[in-house]
């Protein structure tokens, strides 16, 4: 970022910047323009992170989704994969997370060696389950969830059809299956280990990082 001010010194009686999860305050310090430069930097980071597409992902031994008393998707070994979808959120959010998804190694090689191969290298499947809950936040005196950062229930369909095109592209389309959009649903797994990690979307690349098939970032030689 290159930034040119005339002002030796930036004077702030007050800012406020209200974040999910974060509220910083600025009152009366005075900043030299460098100084200012990496204030907005930290900002900016953090409204990022606040923006991210959100996956909770869990390593299996079987899972299944019911609705009305149907079981309506059910999977053995695999991963079953709690999809939030953030109201700023891209179709670039949602190849970053499906790639991630496809390539994240949560399983031993043959040879014991932990955290070897991804899903598609042991051929399971994978569940996904649309979760806008996954944005609530406690931020009211009475204790009730508020949801306004998940998407808007109409495009956030759309995003999530998105979301699931993609991996049935990087993968085996019969391999990928989900619950039903918006609907009550009981979901029941065993989770293998226990394992859960969680996936956010950071879809922008730093200049000389190529991302491999299957979301590995690695670094590359300058020109």
């Amino acid at each position: 970022i290159t930034c040119s001010l005339t002002l030796s010194k930036v004077s702030f009686l007050l800012l406020l910047v209200n974040i999910p999860n974060f509220i910083i305050t600025v009152s009366s310090y005075s900043l030299r323009p460098h100084r200012l430069v990496l204030v907005l930097q930290l900002l900016l980071r953090l409204s990022s992170c606040a923006a991210a597409m959100r996956l909770v992902v869990q390593r299996v031994k079987s899972a299944s989704v019911t609705v009305d008393n149907e079981v309506i998707s059910q999977i053995g070994p695999g991963i079953m994969a709690l999809v939030g979808i953030h109201e700023n959120d891209t179709e670039e959010d949602v190849a970053y997370c499906a790639r991630r998804l496809l390539g994240a190694k949560l399983w031993e090689n043959g040879n014991g060696g932990q955290w070897r191969h991804g899903v598609k290298t042991k051929e399971y499947e994978i569940l996904c389950v649309s979760q806008f809950t996954l944005y609530g936040t406690l931020s009211n005196k009475k204790w009730q969830p508020d949801y306004k950062l998940a998407m808007k229930s109409i495009p956030a369909e759309e995003l999530y059809a998105t979301f699931l095109g993609k991996l049935k592209q990087g993968y085996e389309a019969e391999k990928i299956l989900d619950g039903k959009f918006g609907a009550m649903m009981d979901v029941q797994l065993i989770n293998d280990g226990p394992v859960t990690i969680v996936i956010e979307s950071d879809p922008k690349v730093p200049v000389g990082v190529e991302v491999e098939d299957g979301g590995e970032p690695t670094a590359t030689a300058p020109p």
